[in-house]
């Protein structure tokens, strides 16, 4: 496994917000350069033959317009697909619809940067946003983005099994907790007040590792 300190610590994370034609939205930002070729990361976020080997079989038409679907997660409709630095689709899940962007670039020291917008209507996520905070995603696209890196260090795909069972060790629990840390400073930059900020992250820390379970919606 990669050092969950060095993990941690190089990936950015921020909160913003942008008008959508749907109406006002915050925007959750999470990105880190991985030591390898634009042309690389790209395949391994799009070619549905590798997604399975970091991230979850998908199903589906990967073109624009098509409809995707993950397995036992989220699905929707590619919506932009700029290759090999950019795409963009629909992320619906459990009623609610968000969306992702993700773009890839030369990084100025080697390698290609990652980066991954996720954007959540206000009137659809005030409530798991006032539970949880930003933690409610960040914390699932830090696990995602930890197993690319995995993948990506190795070419293969990453034990399923171990990587649950990692999660749920002591070692995964420092990283959802220093991820979440990280989370919580960018809430309250946002201007989240800092108790609310700490409170909610206690609770997706919590959830994330199995130490509580989630609150009714």
């Amino acid at each position: 496994m990669i050092d969950v300190t060095e993990q941690v610590n190089s990936t950015s994370r921020q909160l913003g917000s942008r008008t959508l034609e749907a109406g006002e939205a915050r925007v959750l930002t999470i990105s880190r350069t991985y030591d390898t070729s634009v042309d690389d990361v790209w395949d391994a976020c799009t070619n549905p033959e590798r997604l399975p080997r970091w991230f979850l079989p998908v199903s589906g038409e990967l073109e624009v317009g098509g409809r995707y679907q993950l397995e036992g997660n989220a699905g929707g409709t590619v919506e932009r697909c700029d290759p090999p630095t950019s795409f963009a689709a629909t992320w619906e899940f459990g009623g609610k619809v968000s969306w992702i962007e993700v773009r890839l670039s030369a990084a100025s020291g080697g390698g290609t940067r990652f980066q991954l917008e996720h954007l959540a209507l206000l009137e659809d996520d005030d409530t798991l946003w006032a539970t949880y905070g930003p933690g409610a995603l960040g914390i699932g696209w830090d696990l995602a983005l930890y197993g690319l890196a995995l993948h990506l260090a190795t070419g293969e795909a990453v034990d399923e099994k171990e990587y649950e069972a990692w999660t749920m060790s002591e070692e995964g629990h420092r990283f959802v907790t220093l991820a979440n840390e990280s989370w919580r400073a960018a809430s309250i930059a946002f201007g989240t007040d800092p108790e609310e900020a700490k409170a909610a992250a206690e609770r997706s820390t919590a959830f994330y590792t199995g130490t509580e379970a989630p609150a009714e919606s």
